[in-house]
């Protein structure tokens, strides 16, 4: 064979390969686009126990054609704080199930038809339907051309790879090593499915060239098994960055292919003598149904085996990954999951939801800490939590700025018209939690300074700031409690009611003051009281400011 044939030959497998990831990403993409706001309350359904947790994995993976996509939403999940370390635990041993469903459709259609008779008008059918502006159907349109794209991919990777048998000839000569060949093709499953993140791809690949008999049944398996070890690249790259849960989830992924794809291959050849027994025919003849059938056999029974185990599967990965810090770090970061967000836009920007609350619950520690000040007249203020309200007020102007980049970043992906409304419902809500955090600071500074100036007030009055400080709190607590949600009138109507009781009250508030100065009370005394009632109004004013952009949100 000579060089212009054998670069042919790579050339060929390569843009087949090329064509058939980009129609598996196609047809997730458009699937994806047209689940919407159900592919989250798919994910929300695994919330119920192990077994709801499994079908949804398994049933996603099955949808989206990627076990890989489903682990990323997963650890992306987590990392989000919106499911527990338990509970992605199921979906991803769902998803390992899932995922066979690809040697399946190439088993049973890849080879039995003429597939471009097929292919090519269902890709038509896809592309007028995206089109078509007025069906509104692009993402499912979207999804059938990425279907129809696959099985073009196969039939072109079939077509170059049974060119001529010599272009594998390395294959046979791995076959013959002995007992090495095994291990080999198992390293071969690894660094494969890691170089070109789909275990699906793979798996098409080798029942294309165990058809074309190129390879042997005992090396399909041990390669079949190598890449579900490979397959877990794509959620260990989704950890990178992420907290200690997101880490853990990853780490569950890693163990769980690596110790079933070691027990199978282990026992591999009893386990190929079952497949033997529960697929009619001779292994030859029916090679394509026995990979299929092997796959799918291996994943249900390592599942099968470890599920009972998920509650201590989680606690030993608790024990391997540390737990993250309590305390705030110095530096705030938050990087877009650029990987995350190319399976799925959702995941982004639910991050970002999640960051929201983070910063509110800083927000309210903040205040919990000026509350502690008005309390405690001791002066432990100023030692225990003076230093800590800098630290977080500097916390917070950091999450601002990033989270305002990640969430103007988020506006550049391809998302509907409500998502960014919501985007900009968001950056509008941090703009004004970094303000709050500068009005805590304030009173935080106004209260030292009463402790160390030694200003005191009459008993009564300075007793009337509590109240009005409560009332800024249960806005504040009201806030919090909803500041991912959308407020109905009825809940716009109960924060206004409390932003009028306290403009009400500061009116009267700064009427004693007035008077007392009147009277010839210390002048730096009472601007200082005249300063906190104000500052304590503005933080009203943020909440109350924050719940009418909650209103928006449709």
């Amino acid at each position: 064979m000579n060089v212009s044939t054998i670069l042919s030959t790579i050339l060929q497998i390569v843009g087949s390969l090329c064509f058939l990831l980009y129609g598996m990403k196609m047809m997730s993409d458009g699937i994806q686009k047209s689940a919407g706001e159900k592919l989250q309350a798919a994910l929300h359904f695994m919330t119920g126990n192990r077994f709801t947790g499994l079908l949804t994995g398994c049933l996603l993976t099955m949808i989206i054609q990627s076990s890989g996509a489903t682990t990323v939403m997963v650890v992306s999940f987590v990392n989000a704080g919106l499911i527990s370390l338990g509970q992605s635990i199921s979906v991803i041993f769902g998803a390992n199930i899932g995922t066979t469903i690809t040697a399946w459709i190439v088993a049973l259609f890849g080879f039995n038809f003429k597939i471009s008779a097929f292919a090519i008008p269902l890709f038509g059918l896809g592309y007028i339907l995206t089109i078509i502006k007025k069906w509104n159907h692009q993402g499912i349109g979207q999804a059938v051309m990425g279907f129809g794209m696959l099985f073009i991919a196969l039939e072109w990777l079939s077509g170059a790879i049974s060119l001529n048998a010599d272009t594998m000839s390395f294959l046979p000569a791995i076959q013959e090593l002995g007992g090495w060949s095994i291990p080999i093709a198992m390293l071969l499953g690894i660094l494969i499915t890691a170089l070109i993140h789909s275990s699906s791809a793979m798996t098409a690949i080798v029942i294309t060239m165990a058809y074309n008999r190129l390879l042997t049944w005992e090396f399909s398996a041990a390669i079949i098994i190598g890449s579900n070890i490979g397959s877990t690249i794509d959620s260990i790259m989704a950890a990178f960055g992420g907290n200690a849960n997101a880490k853990r989830t990853a780490l569950v992924h890693v163990l769980f292919n690596c110790t079933t794809a070691l027990l199978a291959i282990c026992l591999l050849k009893p386990f190929t003598t079952l497949v033997d027994i529960i697929v009619p025919g001779k292994v030859e003849d029916n090679i394509t149904y026995h990979i299929a059938m092997l796959h799918t056999l291996f994943n249900v029974v390592g599942t099968t085996i470890f599920t009972p185990f998920i509650n201590q599967i989680g606690k030993l990965t608790e024990l391997l990954i540390k737990s993250d810090e309590k305390s705030l770090p110095t530096v705030y970061k938050f990087d877009f999951p650029e990987k995350a967000a190319n399976e799925s836009p959702a995941i982004p920007v639910i991050s970002a939801q999640n960051e929201v609350g983070r910063m509110a619950d800083v927000a309210v520690q903040m205040f919990d800490r000026l509350q502690y000040g008005f309390m405690d007249r001791s002066g432990r203020f100023v030692t225990d939590h003076f230093d800590n309200l800098l630290h977080e007020e500097d916390y917070l102007d950091q999450m601002q700025e990033q989270l305002t980049k990640y969430l103007l970043r988020c506006e550049q992906m391809n998302i509907d018209d409500k998502t960014r409304s919501n985007i900009n419902v968001m950056i509008a809500i941090t703009s004004e939690l970094e303000s709050m955090s500068d009005d805590c600071l304030s009173i935080g500074v106004y209260i030292k300074r009463m402790t160390e100036k030694q200003y005191f007030f009459p008993k009564e009055d300075f007793d009337r700031l509590l109240p009005y400080l409560e009332l800024a709190r249960e806005l504040l607590q009201f806030i919090y409690k909803n500041i991912n949600k959308e407020l109905t009138h009825d809940q716009l109507e109960f924060a206004n009611e409390i932003e009028s009781q306290i403009d009400k009250e500061r009116k009267a508030l700064k009427k004693i003051a007035r008077t007392r100065l009147e009277s010839g009370a210390n002048v730096k005394a009472e601007l200082l009281y005249i300063d906190l009632v104000r500052q304590i109004e503005k933080i009203g004013d943020r909440c109350f400011s924050i719940a009418e952009q909650l209103s928006l949100t449709k």
